[in-house]
């Protein structure tokens, strides 16, 4: 089961950082990832991280800005997002992978998600 929190109402420029709350003993073994989804568009990557945490993997539009790390000791995955823009406003979704490995950029690579936290950036 995955629990994501951490969204909110933010300016641009600002950073939010999101976590994922993982129950079970899958969190350490499978990659996984953050999606976003903004209102009449579909769902898209974010970023991606392996089972291992040795690969994480970005969508261009976050490179440089936003971070994905793990949080074992918590059974945690972050999400810290920094210099936010208006084009990053929309509900965030982590998810669990079907694999170990190199994290994959479709939601058809994952098997769980979570119910999402909204993140708004007010221009």
């Amino acid at each position: 089961q995955l629990q994501a929190s951490g969204g909110g109402l933010v300016q641009t420029g600002d950073s939010l950082r999101l976590s994922c709350a993982a129950s079970g003993d899958t969190f350490s073994t499978y990659a996984m990832g953050w999606f976003r989804q903004a209102p009449g568009k579909e769902r898209e990557f974010v970023a991606g991280i392996s089972g291992s945490g040795g690969i994480k993997l970005y969508a261009d539009s976050v490179k440089d800005r936003f971070i994905i790390f793990r949080d074992r000791a918590k059974k945690m995955l972050i999400l810290q997002m920094n210099s936010l823009k208006p084009e990053d406003m929309a509900v965030y979704y982590c998810a669990l992978a079907r694999s170990t490995g190199i994290p994959g950029r479709s939601t058809h690579d994952y098997a769980y998600w979570g119910q999402g936290t909204q993140v708004t950036v007010s221009s």
